[in-house]
């Protein structure tokens, strides 16, 4: 079911492109999968657009650059210094302030990364919300970060 439902996620943002009706958010495409058959929760909507590195931009959901070879992808020390302005420990969180539209990059370069450090990432539209296992390694990931920021 899984894969079935992932070919038609990556069918609607396909047909959406080159019609130039971009999928705008979660609850279209929720509706759209609905309308092919697929009734999904968000929660399972948010795993399958993580799991199909969907990108999100100002129009709306984009299936990744098909020719695009992953070793060619930048580094999330790259991605941060292109778009992290600001990092904030609050205990075992770190806030990750970015510039408007920088957050989702971010957070994906960061859960891509798989850092031991990380436990998930939140982002909305220009902050990051990092939850860490401890303080101390909260304390260690704001510290690496803030020298890839500059």
């Amino acid at each position: 079911m899984k894969l079935q439902r992932h070919t038609v996620i990556r069918e609607l943002l396909t047909a959406s492109a080159s019609a130039q009706t971009p999928v705008a958010n979660q609850d279209e495409l929720r509706r759209k999968l609905a309308e092919r058959g697929f009734h999904v929760t968000q929660a399972t909507l948010s795993r399958d657009i993580h799991d199909l590195r969907l990108s999100k931009g100002p129009t709306g959901y984009a299936l990744p650059a098909a020719l695009v070879n992953e070793d060619d992808l930048p580094g999330i020390r790259d991605v941060l210094r292109s778009f992290g302005l600001e990092v904030r420990q609050a205990g075992n969180l770190l806030v990750l302030i970015t510039v408007t539209g920088g957050a989702q990059p971010i957070a994906a370069g960061i859960d891509y990364e798989d850092f031991p450090e990380v436990v998930g990432t939140i982002a909305g539209d220009d902050t990051v919300l990092i939850i860490c296992p401890d303080v101390k390694q909260a304390a260690a990931l704001k510290t690496r970060m803030e020298e890839s920021i500059g």
